[in-house]
């Protein structure tokens, strides 16, 4: 996975490059992730204007998308798929929605967050990414959109680009034939973006008193994290395979038209 510098989209990367089985690679140049696309400027960033994206898939929330509305390059089009819909509709807000109003008060932080529990409510949330209805339909977008010639180069992103995008591409790897270590080697890969882009908030949050411990957990990605959603994978389904047939409802010919497009060499 290629890191593209850009000034106007924080944690933007291109899947291709990232090795494969046999020695192929992600094909260059049609899939990428993200954070949000509330800054983005094509005259300012041609970094990003070079890419040509067609389709733009948003996972955030309502509330994300309605305080910080994505800016999309003319002529794309934008697919919005709420991953967490589920969890928000249910009263139970996720903390991944939540993550400045959380970090602005260390005493609610530490209460909700500290000896531990900000790695178990992101583990439930993973869990919710692969068991959700909500989940398993933007997931089902994703790759049908990412097997579509039509669609152009994609990306996908969510507000920090790191959990439900950090997944996302996880699920695309992996039935890419990414092995394990190349699965999690990727999705910890954008710690030092993510922390960079949000370093004003975490040394807010440490400055007041908080715990910067917290902070990490909640601005950063951790193999617990990954391993949650991988273990429920594992437990429903018994493989990626499987998960993408029957959980998402993705037909094999779909996967097939996936591998074709992105599997270089």
């Amino acid at each position: 996975m290629t890191a593209i510098a850009s000034t106007t989209v924080a944690n933007l990367r291109d899947l291709g490059g990232t090795p494969l089985a046999d020695g192929r690679t992600v094909r260059s140049g049609l899939v990428f992730r993200s954070g949000q696309l509330d800054r983005l400027d094509l005259a300012a960033d041609p970094a990003v204007a070079a890419m040509g994206v067609r389709t733009v898939l948003d996972f955030r929330t309502g509330a994300e998308r309605g305080d910080h509305p994505d800016r999309v390059p003319e002529g794309a089009r934008l697919l919005v798929e709420d991953v967490l819909a589920d969890k928000m509709n249910s009263g139970r807000v996720p903390v991944a929605a939540q993550l400045k109003d959380v970090l602005s008060d260390p005493v609610m932080a530490e209460e909700h967050l500290g000896g531990g529990k900000v790695e178990a409510l992101f583990g439930d949330i993973y869990r919710s990414f692969v068991g959700s209805a909500s989940g398993q339909a933007a997931y089902r977008t994703l790759l049908t959109e990412l097997a579509d010639p039509a669609a152009g180069p994609v990306l996908f992103h969510c507000t920090a680009g790191k959990d439900r995008t950090g997944w996302g591409a996880t699920v695309v790897l992996a039935l890419l034939g990414a092995d394990d270590e190349t699965l999690m080697a990727e999705y910890l890969s954008v710690n030092p973006a993510v922390r960079q882009a949000f370093a004003p908030m975490i040394e807010g949050f440490t400055a007041a008193g908080g715990n910067p411990d917290i902070a990490l957990a909640l601005i950063g990605v951790v193999p617990a994290y990954l391993e949650a959603a991988l273990d429920e994978v594992g437990t429903r389904y018994g493989s990626m395979e499987k998960y993408v047939r029957e959980g998402l409802g993705v037909p094999d010919e779909t996967v097939e038209a996936l591998r074709a497009r992105l599997i270089d060499g």
